[in-house]
């Protein structure tokens, strides 16, 4: 079929480019003219393929169409007009010429939300249901009879640009092609639009998109997202005119505590808090902004609105000076009507739209070797200038909202000088629990208290869980690829590797471990498991699976996996930090966030961990560290409905329990790792020396807290004496070592009584044979 396109943009280019693969005829496209030098992406593709490019500044003179556009168009023979993007307004004389007429697609499900700004629409007025809708041209305004709608679920936090990219652009552009494909075969329907439920709406522009205040919170966040980017929705406070981005309600969690912000109409003031600026409705109810645009163009985020301008500019080394050299070149680029560009070159000025944004960003990434920067960050710093500053502290690492204030404590141990935090890790700070509640974490070897660390609530649970559902839907963790995040992960590894000697002297320190056994195994394995899978992040992939039985079509069933969300993990005592390691590390390397529990005695080294997450990059909310009981904040991650699954290593009584808990909150899926007893039988005809010291070592490994410990030794009788007296010997060589060793570092220590490992026994003999004191 021959077919003149009629449009612009991406969304115009991709429907041309399929509709040529579909073996249709483009015989002419029509786009608009070129703006500050800067051709159409569809007029460009077109041009390229070698197909006639036309671009009328106007169709129309005095309410008539010009001659001379009808007759360029007419020349062309087209017997159908497509409609995918187009912003003029075609006369009925273009709109009626072709044998199939004209179609065009339309942003909503008509017949609601007829005219411009539909998208808009469709988020101011909080629809639940959204979609497009391809259309028969008439000389009404989008009241043509229907061929084609799809819908698609409208989500809490949508705004114009995330419902455009999720389903809009893809599935409108297949959309067209279907439209196009059923005229072609005939089938085509031409559904007369009903009135019922018909609404018009007028374009948003920035003098329309003023906020009431007098409404619920709901509405207000559906009129900020709604006009998110464009025009955008503003309001007078702070003596200037400020305009709001990136509205949330998923506000659980969060405390309205920080500096007010008086807004004129709104029934409470704003509050600038760490995690954005709140705002309140007519209900009282909260929502969160987190970007504010100033009256002189300049973006901030919501959170730093009332600190002053960072006005020290860094000074760029050698190797920096190229980047910003080779960033300028890609400015050329993507501004060709701009000879040079300064340092005040503007980006949006100088003529760049929202798909040069998206552009700019790519190249920069791959100029930059996968630097993480987001489309946010080129509205935050739109001058040369600016964006290079910004660029550089990214890449030295210093671009965080703020430096992580950390309370340590401070003790020497082992001739190094510990800095352990002790407070709750939520949304990537160190923060007091609910009531500024703690407890003693003690020191097993002599009883001493070690610090008082902060004693998590139920209310601390909601927090993070919160923070971790927000990194998670919104945060930068589930934008980044997958080998941007097994970047990061390595980067926490290496950082793990140059603490090993602190994380090991804590987890002596806390947990009682033997220090090189610590060193090698409980640092060292857990080292090695992040570096495991930071290489898996990239190679999580799906099948494809043949379905014989639908011949001759030749059918496939894809499978793809996707993180599942919010992971609670719960961790023993035994090996504090490699527990939380085998867990963590795969749930990360999947993308997915988590609130771990680690053992009530044994915090520190979790919370040291925490720490290194920060330095390592990890976006804040990914990871959040909950000190604390079992009943109270394991109880609360199993019942939360937020939470999607829960890993647990432990007792089989507890295990039961969190099994029902999971399966009567939300049917969260459940990994458990339960305690028991191993058997060592050892025969007459053995080795008995190498007997005794694999029984030895199979019993007292870790100190005997190790969840694979031989716990039951069954000796044949005939060696049994024989092998008593053995280990007798060899403990009292051990104790002879242990008394000259130091409290801190000895070989073989004291067992720690406490925890639900059922693994930890005492070699001492007692009564008949084959029976060992536990």
């Amino acid at each position: 079929m021959k077919i003149a396109v009629i449009g612009q943009s991406l969304f115009g280019q991709e429907v041309y480019s399929h509709l040529r693969e579909e073996g249709h005829e483009v015989v002419g496209v029509f786009t608009v003219p070129d703006k500050d030098g800067k051709a159409d992406p569809l007029g460009l593709k077109a041009e390229k393929d070698g197909v006639p490019v036309f671009k009328f500044p106007r169709w129309r003179a005095k309410g008539q169409v010009l001659p001379d556009v009808v007759a360029e168009y007419q020349a062309l023979g087209a017997e159908l007009n497509v409609l995918p993007f187009c912003s003029q307004f075609i006369p009925m004389e273009i709109i009626g010429a072709p044998r199939h007429g004209s179609i065009i697609y339309h942003p909503s499900l008509l017949p609601r939300h007829r005219g411009a700004s539909a998208i808009h629409w469709t988020l101011i007025h909080g629809d639940k249901k959204g979609g497009f809708t391809i259309f028969w041209a008439d000389d009404g305004l989008d009241t043509g009879d229907l061929l084609l709608q799809k819908e698609c679920e409208i989500l809490p936090d949508d705004t114009v640009t995330t419902l455009y990219n999720r389903f809009l652009f893809p599935e409108g552009v297949k959309g067209m092609v279907q439209a196009v494909r059923l005229i072609a075969e005939g089938k085509a329907p031409r559904l007369p639009q009903p009135e019922d439920g018909a609404t018009y709406e007028g374009i948003q522009k920035k003098e329309t998109a003023r906020i009431n205040w007098d409404q619920p919170a709901e509405a207000i966040h559906n009129w900020i997202r709604g006009n998110d980017k464009v025009p955008g929705a503003w309001t007078e406070a702070g003596g200037q005119k400020l305009t709001f981005f990136n509205s949330t309600l998923n506000t659980a969690g969060l405390v309205p505590e920080g500096e007010d912000l008086p807004i004129p109409g709104a029934r409470r003031p704003g509050v600038v808090t760490k995690a954005g600026l709140i705002l309140f409705g007519n209900d009282d109810q909260m929502l969160l902004v987190k970007n504010v645009q100033l009256e002189d163009g300049r973006m901030i985020p919501a959170s730093h609105f009332f600190k002053g301008a960072d006005s020290s500019a860094l000074e760029l080394t050698e190797e920096e000076l190229v980047t910003a050299e080779a960033v300028r070149g890609a400015w050329k680029r993507i501004l060709p009507s701009i000879l040079e560009v300064e340092d005040s070159t503007d980006f949006f000025k100088s003529g760049a739209a929202s798909v040069d944004v998206v552009r700019l960003v790519e190249e920069v990434k791959e100029l930059c070797d996968g630097l993480e920067l987001e489309n946010e960050d080129v509205y935050m710093a739109t001058t040369f200038g600016d964006f290079i500053q910004l660029l550089v502290r990214k890449l030295r690492g210093d671009d965080k909202e703020g430096e992580c204030v950390i309370n340590y404590v401070e003790k020497a141990v082992n001739k190094l000088t510990l800095r352990m935090p002790h407070q709750l890790f939520i949304g990537g700070a160190f923060v007091d629990a609910e009531g500024a509640k703690t407890y003693e974490t003690i020191n097993p070897t002599d009883g001493s208290v070690i610090c008082q660390v902060s004693l998590a609530q139920v209310s601390d649970v909601d927090k993070a869980v919160a923070a971790a559902k927000d990194a998670f839907e919104n945060g930068l963790w589930g934008k980044i690829s997958a080998r941007d995040r097994g970047r990061l992960l390595y980067r926490l590894a290496e950082l793990m590797e140059q603490h090993q000697e602190e994380l090991a002297t804590i987890e002596a320190l806390d947990a009682g471990a033997v220090y090189t056994l610590a060193l090698k195994t409980h640092v060292g394995m857990s080292i090695q498991t992040f570096r495991y899978f930071a290489g898996w992040c990239d190679k999580i992939q799906g099948s494809t699976i043949p379905i014989n039985q639908a011949r001759p079509n030749r059918n496939l069933t894809l499978t793809k996996r996707e993180p599942i969300g919010v992971c609670g993990i719960v961790i023993p005592w035994n090996y504090p930090l490699m527990m939380l390691s085998w867990k963590t590390a795969a749930c990360l390397a999947a993308g997915n966030t988590v609130v771990i529990k680690p053992a009530q005695v044994t915090p520190l080294t979790a919370l040291k961990f925490a720490e290194l997450t920060l330095k390592a990059g990890i976006p804040k909310g990914v990871i959040n560290i909950l000190p604390g009981s079992g009943s109270l904040v394991g109880q609360r991650l199993s019942d939360h409905p937020d939470v999607r699954k829960i890993g647990f290593t432990g007792s089989t009584e507890v295990g039961k329990h969190i099994m029902k808990s999971c399966a009567m909150s939300n049917v969260k899926k459940v990994s458990l790792e339960l305690g028991g007893k191993s058997p060592l039988i050892i025969f007459a005809d053995c080795d008995l020396s190498k007997a005794v010291q694999m029984g030895m070592s199979s019993v007292f490994f870790n100190k005997g807290e190790n969840c694979i410990a031989a716990g039951r030794l069954f000796v044949e009788d005939s060696i049994h004496d024989q092998f008593v007296q053995k280990v007798s010997e060899k403990r009292k060589e051990e104790r002879k070592k242990e008394r000259v060793s130091s409290p801190q570092l000895t070989l073989v220590q004291v067992v720690r009584g406490r925890g639900s490992c059922r693994s930890c026994h005492r070699a001492e003999p007692q009564g008949g044979r084959r029976r060992w004191k536990r």
